[in-house]
């Protein structure tokens, strides 16, 4: 019998916690806050994630991890990226040992360089192939909704993938498998920084033309890191590349594409992260880390670069474009 843990009530963990139990998997979210626990409990929704829809009945929140993590099989990880080595390290004691770890985050770490799966492995002890992750495009608000939608389970293990695939199969909720988890990591870590630049075009008033062209090398570029780090050149084709790219940049209900709108029409770091109503956008930090993960193997990586440059380091949206558009020409 499958028992999951969700650990991280945000948009993204509410909603995959609510994907597991109408997937009939028993499932448990723990929340930060009790007093959140507490409303999921008694009403069935979560107010500041997820406004106005219905979670099921069956979903149990809790605030005590210990209570949340106990008998646990499916330990699913839904916080924002940063904080992951911190909080793992309050919670590895509790965590069944045997337990299949599932990362649903979308980051590189500051300083390591390190993908999500390489932190819990690194925290916990865990085998690289008793660690999952879960990519693709995964617009919470749609998928809670209901609304049909297929994503990536990607492990190198896969008989593991393949039974999280199980737990996780909903009438609206469609999981392939993969093997390759350093390409569906890396997709969806660096495609929260095109969508940044993205939104940025948007918010200059730029239209379509500029939006696919940024879609278009910003896979680009993702290909070349990610090939160089060993990952599988396809990957970057499917769901977990392409296909969590389109979803973010294109879409008003990416926090990452609303935050670069807000820096494309002129707003500071902190006046969009304001405006995001405090949810991370997970780009504007990831991007330092990417940057960083691409020069130490000297991969060329020039959106990612200017994104950097406007969230810490000054540069205007107007002079990123510029840099863009004068680089020299070349082959595609």
């Amino acid at each position: 019998m499958t028992k999951a843990v969700v650990l991280g009530a945000g948009t993204w963990g509410t909603t995959f916690a609510k994907v597991l139990v109408d997937s009939g998997t028993d499932t448990v979210l723990w929340a930060r806050r009790a007093e959140l626990a507490k409303t999921i409990n008694a009403e069935h929704h979560n107010p500041d994630y997820l406004e106005g829809i219905q979670l099921p009945a069956d979903l149990v929140a809790t605030a005590q991890a210990a209570e949340a993590l106990r008998g646990a099989n499916l330990v699913v990880f839904a916080i924002p990226s940063q904080t992951l080595r911190s909080n793992l390290r309050d919670w590895v004691d509790l965590i069944e040992p045997s337990a299949t770890l599932v990362s649903l985050m979308k980051g590189i770490e500051l300083g390591t360089v390190k993908r999500m799966s390489e932190v819990i492995s690194e925290v916990t002890g865990a085998p690289s192939e008793q660690v999952a992750v879960v990519s693709g495009p995964n617009l919470a608000r749609e998928i809670a909704l209901g609304q049909p939608t297929a994503t990536v389970v990607a492990c190198t293990d896969a008989d593991r993938a393949a039974w999280v695939q199980s737990a996780c199969t909903a009438r609206y909720f469609r999981p392939y498998t993969n093997c390759d988890v350093v390409g569906t990591e890396l997709g969806g870590a660096v495609k929260n920084v095109i969508a940044l630049a993205c939104g940025m075009a948007v918010g200059m008033g730029f239209g379509d033309n500029t939006v696919a062209s940024l879609i278009t090398r910003g896979l680009a570029e993702t290909s070349r890191l990610g090939i160089e780090l060993g990952a599988d050149p396809m990957t970057f084709a499917g769901l977990a590349g392409l296909g969590d790219l389109v979803a973010t940049c294109a879409s008003p209900l990416s926090r990452n594409r609303t935050f670069g709108e807000h820096l494309g029409k002129g707003d500071s770091v902190q006046q969009a992260q304001a405006a995001t109503r405090g949810q991370v956008a997970e780009g504007a930090k990831s991007c330092r880390s990417i940057l960083d993960l691409a020069e130490r193997h000297q991969v060329d990586v020039p959106i990612v670069r200017v994104v950097e440059s406007v969230c810490y380091r000054g540069t205007s949206p107007v002079d990123a474009v510029r840099q863009l558009m004068s680089r020299s020409t070349k082959s595609e």
